[in-house]
Order: structure tokens, then C-alpha cells, then sequence
């Protein structure tokens, strides 16, 4: 892990750009118009802004960084942006403007967005339904970029337990390069084979998860689907004893349909 790596001697300032891209599904079954509504509405609510930005402000404190100034923006008919100023380390307290600490609310579509220095953190949550389809999904897109010798693989377990994650799929790629004390260019300042080695093992255990990487462009791909399925878990309103098995069957399908559909990237017919 990072914090136990021997760290590079390096001659100025780190310049490798290290770049997280997370993106996590939860997937859910609504069988009516209206119980789509409401869920939808009770995600709005459980993932407001002022939730997300919590999340996104315990990930600044995870990588090291402080939060200097949150702005924000409410939309009509719907919607709603903040943007959080972040520097790395340590900043006079003087310098931070305290609405940094007030609760916000907002509506449906929520986007955090974060600047650490050169760097930036962002989070945007995509409720989506359709009336053809009881199965309703819920995206969360979340990009981590720093630069310097802090890195944001330290957030994986904290942001897929700040989730209903279903689906995973998480980019990593380091850019640039950084020189040692004897102008030696390094291209990356940390072992890493794979995305997985930074999720803790009782994590793993509850998915199941591939690997595609380009380690000759220090590029590193994982994806992850949840192994067991508790149709309980994933309906909307709706006792599972109320259904009978028949039923119960044909729902679990849909769902694990679903969900290796957006694992997997494809439709299956």
C-alpha cells in the first residue's frame, strides 16, 4: 500500500498527475409509474448535495488536502451545482471562508466539483427510470485527480461503502513523469499491478472482479459486480413474501440481467 512504500527522493516538486475515475451503480425494481417517481425522489433526498458533499469533503481529508471555499447553485426546473476550492496540506485557518461548514440542499440531478491546487475532484449522480422497464439504475460519477505525492487510491474503500454499490468500474492512470535528486525521470512514484490491491479483502469478497491494464501506459482498469443477489435489497415499496416465487424469479433475473448488461457494457438479447 502507499502509506507503507518507501518514499522517492525527488528533486523539486512531484509533478505526476495521478487520475481516479469511479463510477458505481445500484440497481433497483419499481414496477409502477409511481413507484419509480418515488424512487427516484428518494434517491434525490438520500444523495442530496449536501450529503455528497460530506462525501467529497471526507475524501479531501483522506488525500491529505483541506477545503478552502464551497460555492453553489441551485437550477430550475431541477438541479443543482457546488464547486469546492481545495489546496494541499495544511492551510491558515484565516484563509478558509467559513460557509465551508453550512449544510446545503438542493434538487434531483446533483454535481460536486473540487479544485485541489492543479488538481480536481468532482461527483455527479445520474437517477434514471423508464416506463418500459420496472428496473431502475442509479449512476454516481466520481473523478479524482491530483498532483504531487498524494494520491486518491487511499479513497476506493471509503467511497464504495458511501454507496449502494452494485456495479463498480474504476480507471486509474498516472501522467507526466517527475524527476530523483539525479534528474532521473520517473513515470510513476508507486508499485501498483492492479486497482484491486488497494480495495481492502473483505470488499473483494463480495464482488466479482476483472482486471484489464496497460502497464507500459501505467493504465489500470477494474470492473466489479456484486456476487449475491437479496431480491429484499432491491425492491422499492414491496415486501418479497408479498410475491410469489414464480414472480420472485422473474425479477431476480431481470435484476442480474441488469446488471451484467451494465457490467459488461452490452445488451443482452
Amino acid at each position: 500500500m502507499l502509506g507503507l512504500e518507501k518514499k522517492l527522493a525527488l528533486y523539486g516538486f512531484n509533478n505526476l498527475t495521478k487520475a481516479l475515475s469511479f463510477n458505481i451503480y445500484d440497481v433497483c425494481y419499481a414496477s409502477s409509474q409511481r413507484e419509480q417517481e418515488d424512487y427516484i425522489r428518494y434517491i434525490d433526498e438520500q444523495y442530496n448535495s449536501e450529503r455528497l458533499t460530506n462525501i467529497l469533503c471526507e475524501v479531501t481529508k483522506r488525500i491529505g488536502a483541506t477545503v478552502l471555499n464551497i460555492s453553489k447553485q441551485d437550477y430550475d426546473p431541477q438541479g443543482a451545482s457546488v464547486n469546492v476550492l481545495i489546496a494541499e496540506g495544511h492551510v491558515n485557518p484565516e484563509h478558509i471562508d467559513k460557509s465551508c461548514n453550512q449544510g446545503m440542499n438542493f434538487a434531483q440531478t446533483n454535481t460536486v466539483h473540487a479544485h485541489l491546487d492543479k488538481s480536481h475532484v468532482t461527483v455527479h449522480t445520474f437517477p434514471e427510470s423508464h416506463p418500459e422497464n420496472s428496473i431502475c439504475t442509479f449512476r454516481v460519477d466520481i473523478d479524482v485527480a491530483t498532483c504531487g505525492e498524494i494520491s486518491p487510491l487511499k479513497t476506493l474503500d471509503y467511497l464504495i461503502g458511501s454507496f449502494d454499490s452494485d456495479i463498480i468500474t474504476i480507471d486509474y492512470r498516472v501522467r507526466g513523469f517527475t524527476r530523483d535528486m539525479c534528474g532521473k525521470k520517473h513515470f510513476i512514484d508507486h508499485n501498483i499491478t492492479s486497482i484491486q490491491d488497494y480495495i481492502d479483502k473483505t470488499t473483494l469478497t463480495k464482488y466479482d472482479a476483472i482486471d484489464v491494464n496497460v502497464y507500459q501506459s501505467n493504465i489500470f482498469h477494474t470492473k466489479m459486480l456484486i456476487k449475491e443477489l437479496k431480491l429484499q435489497n432491491y425492491l422499492f415499496n414491496t415486501d418479497v413474501y408479498e410475491l410469489p416465487p414464480h414472480e420472485r424469479l422473474a425479477i431476480t433475473n431481470s435484476l442480474r440481467r441488469e446488471m451484467i448488461e451494465i457490467f459488461s457494457g452490452a445488451n443482452i438479447y
